[in-house]
């Protein structure tokens, strides 16, 4: 998913929304037709390489989509809704790899989790399927033939304005806009902090609190919560504002993982995990709003790609730091490490900058 958004700009940076979305989702569902139970492991990364591909394109191209029109409640809307599931399942248990936005996980976990109960677990392949098939014909029946501008004046918006280097964007040009890497970082940590609580607070439920086999509802809690704190509270965002309303998160974040990790008991771990996801829920699309308030609309497209692309690594990283910590030093050492990720948080939000260029020369120049 990494490598898709990154190189989203190079492939389609000629027309934003301008390709056939149909066509471009058609990736998403090589995962689910391919494997079956005598399938070797390399069939398994292929594929889900393939989706995550396709995935990570189609991603990329509806956030800059939904950023340019600058609605912020739709933008939490849609990644309440939002969700990817990749599973890894084994004979006798299941390893859930998943990246937590919203509803698609939270349901997606319930599912996979009773599927991996059957003989036939493979048969779970054909809800994503179904799932895929549906995504295809809803994307080419709302898009198909049309262009970015065409879409944003049907529902009467303005047409973006064009880069005025040309249609080509840079990646020097890209990254001269420092909020740019800043916001990479950010979400470098911020996706790998989902992703790694998600992964592992069920083992640490199962083994440092003696948990039962039913610990699984602990991760759903936790993703309900993400689907949930993105509609949730989007007054509160709006309230408080965007930008000072993340440090209020991540201070209670914070606070509650401490619970999970000095307070032993399972039903308070479980409720505190839910109530962190609800707080990290509208995090990412308050970053996705903030790049369209500081960037020109012009670069929206490469610039979320290249964003969400470095954030995407840190699920690849963060979760396997946190499991060669839990090998050498147990698994309680995950703890203090899922809290100095939400302080490197809470430090990088705080140096990304507050206002686009334009503005910064306003006020000084005015």
């Amino acid at each position: 998913m990494g490598s898709g958004r990154c190189n989203e700009h190079a492939l389609f940076r000629s027309n934003g929304i301008r390709q056939d979305p149909g066509i471009r989702s058609c990736p998403s569902s090589g995962c689910v037709i391919t494997p079956d139970n005598s399938s070797p492991i390399s069939c398994f990364l292929a594929t889900f390489f393939i989706n995550a591909l396709g995935q990570s394109i189609q991603d990329t191209h509806i956030n800059s989509y939904v950023a340019v029109w600058g609605d912020y409640t739709k933008m939490g809307i849609s990644h309440a809704v939002y969700g990817e599931y990749l599973p890894w399942v084994e004979y006798s248990t299941i390893t859930d790899v998943v990246s937590p936005h919203g509803f698609g996980a939270f349901s997606s976990a319930l599912v996979s989790t009773q599927f991996s109960m059957l003989d036939r677990w493979m048969f779970h392949f054909i809800v994503s399927l179904a799932l895929a098939l549906l995504n295809i014909s809803t994307l080419v029946y709302t898009f198909i033939f049309k262009t970015e501008d065409e879409c944003l004046a049907q529902t009467g918006r303005e047409p973006v304005e064009k880069n005025p280097d040309g249609p080509e964007i840079r990646m020097k040009q890209l990254l001269s806009f420092k909020v740019v890497p800043l916001l990479a970082a950010y979400l470098f940590f911020h996706v790998g902090l989902e992703f790694t609580m998600g992964s592992w607070i069920s083992t640490y439920i199962l083994e440092e609190l003696n948990g039962s086999q039913s610990v699984g509802c602990v991760a759903a809690g936790f993703f309900a919560g993400l689907t949930f704190g993105s509609v949730v509270l989007l007054w509160v965002n709006e309230k408080i504002g965007e930008r000072r309303v993340v440090f209020l998160y991540m201070a209670l974040a914070i606070g509650l993982e401490l619970v999970v990790w000095l307070i032993p008991s399972r039903f308070g771990s479980a409720v505190a995990v839910a109530l962190v996801g609800a707080l990290l829920g509208p995090l990412f699309p308050i970053t996705m709003n903030h790049a369209s308030r500081v960037l020109p609309r012009w670069m929206l497209p490469a610039a979320i790609g290249w964003i969400a692309g470095v954030g995407q690594v840190g699920p690849a990283v963060l979760p396997l730091m946190t499991g060669v910590f839990a090998e050498k030093f147990g698994i309680l050492s995950s703890q203090p490490l899922l809290v100095g990720m939400m302080a490197t948080l809470a430090a990088l939000w705080a140096v990304v900058p507050a206002r686009s260029r334009l503005d910064w020369c306003l006020t000084c120049f005015g």
